[in-house]
């Protein structure tokens, strides 16, 4: 029988008096049962070694088991001696016969001699192989390719769903998650007919409106306020390939701003039946800057609200210029600058586009101002804040004009300015004079870029771009996740 592994098994195993017969069949010695394996190891690769005998161990029953050959004695003898921690006898609980002389295992590690395997009659000797390997094996091998073939799989659908969208518009890059993100199909969600409906009123809620377009208020149900710009085209017949890839460039162009002076465009509702093409907007509610500056019935604004709108807009521009191609507003006058509840500037640029559909003008109407043309709006702009007069009145020189009777020094400073303001710093005034007047130069390449008007307006009023952001950030993000979830 093959050794036992456990010490404790082997010394409990009951061996009986063994008989070791060399080749003649005289006996040689009759063998004690040892109690440790180490000493049982060592005495039968000794007698096998010597004489190389044919060890006959006894069975538990009496008996005499099946002979075993010298080649497999020894090598267990060799693997068993090697784990024994100590080659000691312990005193065997068996009496040895008195003619039997016990052999002593030798002081060093016997190893099994070299020789030519032989083969073996006994079932037992060749170790079956385990069927739960093989098994393992072709699992892990059919799970490998099973996830091979859904990846494979995955990525032909994204491929294919990727394809079916429109690749115009490029993705807007935020940290937004959820079922919002996956509703991004052109850079910003797509939202349903039916929920802009219901947060306008029925589209009866209208604030304003362009020669293309109408603008409404609405209200989400969570009670953030968003602006609705929507198409007046209500055909498809009437909506022509140029106003369509100008709808998308439109908001291409728009997605990529993402400035906090900004009014950001938050999604798009596309739909055919009813013929839809409408925009999404953040919403200030405070009003335009032309009516804070030239209504009686608004806030009047004091000089620290004066400086903080300016400095927003000169940041929001000069990110807008910065970006490659520039984004340029369609219009940029008071009238499209919003304020926020704490007199934050949002600039906004909501036209679908500038002249007549179908025209070859709506192709090019993001050529009609450029980055100069912006920077001459800002001088204006800021003598609007300056002195509170409108660009253009009715019974007066325009505003560009008057100014220029205070550059050319045929003005005091405290006539060129507001009288609503009272006292203000006259130093402070007189540099931001100096920045408008060269903004409004008559050689636009004699202009400052944005980037330098920004910097020299931060330096005279100490505003920094985080003194110039909204105090407030409506959470409409959650609402968004939840509308964008149901239109997909």
């Amino acid at each position: 029988m093959p050794l036992p592994r456990d010490p404790l098994a082997a010394a409990a195993i009951p061996f009986l008096p063994t008989t070791c017969r060399a080749d003649d069949g005289r006996p040689a010695a009759l063998l004690a049962p040892p109690a440790s394996r180490a000493a049982a190891a060592a005495a039968a690769a000794s007698a096998s070694v010597d004489a190389g005998l044919r060890l006959l161990p006894a069975r538990p029953g009496g008996g005499l088991g099946g002979a075993q050959e010298w080649g497999a004695s020894t090598d267990a003898a060799s693997v068993e001696l090697r784990r024994a921690p100590s080659p000691a006898p312990s005193p065997s609980p068996f009496a040895a016969p008195p003619k039997a002389s016990p052999l002593l295992a030798p002081p060093h590690v016997v190893r099994p001699l070299p020789s030519t395997p032989q083969p073996s009659h006994d079932p037992q000797v060749a170790a079956p192989v385990n069927p739960l390997h093989r098994h393992s094996w072709r699992a892990y091998g059919l799970v490998t390719a099973g996830g091979a073939a859904l990846l494979v799989m995955t990525a032909a659908f994204a491929v294919y769903c990727r394809a079916k969208k429109v690749g115009t518009v490029r993705p807007w890059v935020t940290g937004l998650s959820g079922q919002l993100q996956r509703a991004f199909v052109t850079g910003v969600p797509s939202l349903k007919r039916s929920e802009l409906e219901a947060a306008c009123e029925d589209f009866s809620n209208i604030i304003g409106s362009t020669a293309n377009c109408m603008l409404y208020k609405g209200t989400l149900s969570s009670g953030v306020e968003i602006a609705v710009v929507s198409s007046l085209i209500s055909s498809k017949n009437d909506w022509s390939k140029e106003c369509e890839s100008q709808y998308r460039k439109k908001i291409s162009s728009l997605s990529k701003v993402g400035h906090k002076n900004f009014i950001n465009l938050l999604g798009y509702c596309e739909e055919e039946n009813p013929f839809t093409r409408a925009m999404v907007f953040e919403y200030a509610p405070n009003g335009t800057l032309f009516e804070h500056l030239h209504v009686r019935e608004a806030e009047n604004l004091d000089w620290m609200a004066r400086l903080r709108i300016s400095m927003g807009i000169a940041y929001c521009l000069e990110q807008m210029h910065k970006l490659n191609p520039p984004v340029v507003p369609r219009s940029f006058s008071s009238t499209t600058i919003h304020l926020t509840d704490d007199f934050a500037a949002k600039v906004s640029d909501l036209d679908f586009w500038n002249g007549t559909k179908g025209s070859d003008s709506v192709t090019e109407g993001c050529t009609m101002l450029d980055t100069e043309s912006i920077v001459h709006q800002y001088g204006i702009i800021l003598l609007e804040i300056l002195t509170g007069r409108v660009p253009f009145p009715e019974q007066d020189l325009p505003l560009e004009q008057w100014a220029s009777i205070y550059f050319e020094g045929k003005m005091p400073l405290a006539e060129l300015m507001d009288s609503s303001l009272g006292s203000f710093p006259e130093e402070t005034a007189r540099a931001l004079c100096d920045v408008a007047r060269s903004c409004i130069d008559p050689d636009p390449s004699k202009r400052p870029r944005m980037a330098q008007v920004a910097a020299q307006m931060k330096e005279i009023t100490a505003v920094g771009p985080e003194g110039a952001t909204p105090k407030v950030s409506p959470l409409w993000w959650a609402e968004l996740e939840i509308m964008s979830a149901e239109a997909t």
